[in-house]
């Protein structure tokens, strides 16, 4: 078993009960194929729960920062996890993504790209737009839903995969434009299950 296995396990074991999580919409998650997974993003512990609520292992891009901190420098590679530069356009981080997607496996994405402080959907930066227009990639909008109190239910909701092609038909999307897509999909899974 691998490291990841083990420790989506062990979280698994405590969130879930503690936020009494709830999975809706995972049947919609496709079972093979590169998949760009993107979440609104409202506390620190969203990579862990949309990492134990997914069917399949989650590359997730993670702030620089956190790969200075000496246990989390170790840890953080065997989570399938990547540092990316904020603030700027960081190409190797950009290449890593593009080749995990191209690999067929899952990109993990909070396309606000930093925690919302009121809890509200943020506007979302071109990152995400860039990785579903440079690959064949589904697009999987992921909304969560809290707050995160003990022992208040916690959703995670995935929802259909998007297909921008029926948005481009007729001029090709900018990475701005895909992202607004993304968003306005993960708004609307917010609004439709609070």
């Amino acid at each position: 078993m691998s490291f990841y296995r083990f420790a989506k396990g062990v979280v698994k074991t405590v969130l879930t009960p503690v936020y009494r999580i709830e999975v809706i919409g995972v049947e919609n998650f496709p079972k093979d194929g590169g998949v760009l997974l993107c979440s609104n993003h409202i506390d620190n512990l969203d990579p862990p729960v949309v990492g134990i609520t997914a069917p399949r292992d989650v590359h997730f891009m993670a702030k620089e920062e956190l790969f200075h901190v000496p246990i989390l420098k170790k840890l953080l590679p065997s989570l399938h996890a990547f540092p990316v530069k904020r603030g700027m356009s960081d190409r190797e981080a950009l290449r890593k993504g593009l080749a995990i997607l191209k690999e067929g496996k899952v990109l993990g994405l909070f396309p606000e790209g930093t925690r919302s402080k009121t809890g509200e959907l943020g506007k979302g930066l071109a990152g995400a737009g860039f990785f579903a227009l440079r690959t064949d990639a589904v697009v999987m909008p992921c909304a969560i839903i809290g707050p995160y109190k003990a022992f208040r239910k916690l959703k995670v909701v995935y929802g259909k995969p998007i297909d921008l092609k029926e948005y481009g038909k007729n001029q090709k999307l900018s990475a701005e434009e895909a992202t607004e897509i993304i968003m306005e999909k993960i708004a609307e899974l917010i609004s439709q299950h609070k």
